[in-house]
């Protein structure tokens, strides 16, 4: 562990009162949108970041107007499941507060954008009346569990769901905080909410779990600070291999940080119940929380604790805190990550359709009314809502009664329609959100992201390429949230218009790509691709992806 003083936030969250901090006064005061510097950062304990829209910050200056802050509200969605009646709530809750453009997230949630601070309680309030919630959802604490996302491709996934479920509530704080300023709850003596695995540090920095079901593994699980991978014999339920330290955020400039795909350390057998994987769960974190680095959040994940200390020393730490030692890792095999789209049928029977929100965001546009389809089949109750990590969502749990007019409702809104005219590229493609409310963002990512695919196809029509499936990927920072670093094509946004082209991803996310190219604009993107395109096209062997043609050529190092 670090000998330097502990960063800022560290004395924020010890001195918070569990997480209450000035929160109430913070929103009392309404000389300002926005709330005050110590409380920014607890109120991501409760689910939200405080942002302003960045393309009026110049005008707004210009008049000596304060930013124009506003809230993104995400949700804790382990799994990442909604009922017809939630997904009706959550429709109307963003028209009433929000922009209305409902964001799905490459963590199997949503979040809603441009909340004002005088909605933010109206509107966790409205979510709270239909069983959901923020808490934990951003902040130095275990943040939503995501597990692989379409029923229908394992007769296991409904008891696989419910660990990303049973996890979430194993790693909840213990706080009432939110109860209490959200919802008007009795306020409680902190002395009653002890909490033996946060207590009142909490963690160094984020931390995520992701739950993967080989052969697919759409949650990539090594992006993840813990990943699961089910190992399952027949239609068993064994255990789950067990991964470590994977993170994808980095520092432009700053060689001590770096992405990292997570560790296989070990196995957990789960046949006799499930103590043990809960307990394994909860002593990594605690692993995390006591040697974590406090002094500089920019090497406080998951990824930097196992690398000082070693794979050995964590693994023996772990078998020392645990009381027991995890046996050794069993085999598996993905082939894929993708979401499957179009209509597939479970194994009782019912009906899931995958939808095509393109980046996660669903609203109402010239391609589809998504937003409107949605809620015509909500409302009258003929499906669930199940996001995926790939910014997806499924219309799920569909009777095979219902299977026709729910055809017909989709057809209606040109959702069918815009699945089939959408390229391979284009479906498989990620961006986060980034401009113009991300203070993070260096570059665009989603607004931009659909015409540079537009020109990408292009290229690949042109060297056959389009029923080739290449995982691509853009961020507009180096911090990850896309899951850039882990594709086949990533683009890592650097400053306005500018990219860092990586590749050599292997296509099923075990391995990170590399930078190929750096500081690029467009036109440099488009005719390095080009030129990739051409050697792919000329130079693949049978049924090789592109991100192993990179590595095999040369052209970037497997790391």
């Amino acid at each position: 562990m670090s000998n330097k003083p502990p960063s800022p936030i560290e004395k924020i969250k010890t001195d918070s009162h569990g997480l209450r901090g000035t929160i109430k006064e913070s929103l009392s005061d309404t000389y300002t949108g926005a709330v005050r510097d110590p409380d920014q950062a607890l109120v991501k304990f409760h689910g939200m970041y405080l942002q302003d829209d960045r393309d009026r910050r110049e005008v707004r200056a210009a008049k000596k107007l304060d930013r124009l802050y506003s809230f993104m509200v995400r949700l804790r969605i382990p799994g990442g499941f909604l009922t017809p009646e939630q997904w009706v709530a959550v429709h109307h809750i963003a028209g009433r507060y929000s922009t209305g453009v409902i964001k799905i997230t490459t963590r199997q949630t949503i979040q809603l954008h441009g909340i004002l601070k005088k909605d933010i309680k109206p509107t966790l309030k409205d979510f709270s009346l239909v069983a959901l919630d923020s808490i934990a959802a951003c902040g130095d604490v275990n943040r939503n569990v995501i597990v692989s996302g379409n029923p229908a491709e394992s007769s296991l996934h409904e008891r696989i769901y419910q660990y990303a479920r049973v996890i979430s509530q194993h790693l909840l704080p213990k706080t009432r905080a939110y109860h209490e300023i959200w919802l008007d709850e009795e306020h409680l003596n902190p002395v009653n909410e002890e909490d033996p695995l946060y207590q009142d540090r909490y963690l160094p920095r984020k931390f995520k779990i992701g739950i993967g079901i080989p052969p697919n593994n759409d949650p990539d699980v090594f992006a993840n600070d813990i990943g699961l991978v089910a190992i399952v014999e027949g239609e068993k339920l064994l255990g789950f291999n067990v991964a470590v330290g994977g993170g994808l955020s980095a520092t432009h400039g700053n060689a001590e940080t770096y992405p990292r795909a997570a560790s296989t350390i070990g196995y957990v057998d789960v046949q006799d119940g499930d103590d043990n994987l809960l307990k394994v769960l909860y002593e990594i974190v605690t692993i995390q929380r006591d040697f974590g680095n406090r002094s500089d959040r920019k090497l406080a994940r998951l990824k930097y604790t196992l690398d000082r200390m070693g794979i050995p020393e964590f693994k023996k730490e772990l078998t020392k805190r645990c009381g027991f030692a995890l046996e050794e890792e069993r085999p598996f095999a993905f082939n894929r990550r993708e979401d499957v789209y179009g209509w597939m049928k479970d194994h009782r029977g019912l009906w899931h359709f995958t939808v095509f929100a393109e980046n996660g965001r669903v609203l109402d546009d010239s391609q589809q009314s998504l937003k409107s389809a949605l809620l015509e089949l909500a409302e009258a109750r003929l499906c669930n809502i199940q996001f995926t990590a790939n910014q997806g969502l499924i219309v799920a749990s569909v009777k095979p009664e219902d299977k026709d007019q729910v055809q017909a409702i989709l057809e209606k809104h040109n959702v069918v329609q815009h699945l089939e005219r959408s390229s391979v590229l284009r479906r498989n493609s990620i961006a986060c959100v980034a401009l113009p409310t991300c203070p993070l963002a260096l570059a665009e990512a989603q607004r931009y992201m659909p015409e540079l695919i537009d020109k990408i196809d292009v290229l690949m029509d042109r060297h056959g390429l389009q029923n080739e499936n290449i995982i691509t990927r853009m961020t507009g920072c180096p911090n990850g949230c896309g899951r850039s670093r882990l594709s086949e094509i990533g683009f890592v946004g650097t400053a306005p218009g500018r990219y860092n082209l990586c590749i050599g991803g292997d296509h099923v996310g075990t391995r990170l790509n590399q930078v190929f190219r750096e500081n690029i604009n467009e036109e440099e993107i488009l005719s390095a691709l080009d030129d990739l395109f051409g050697d792919f096209t000329k130079h693949r062997q049978p049924k090789e992806h592109f991100g192993d043609f990179a590595i095999r050529q040369g052209l970037v190092t497997a790391a």
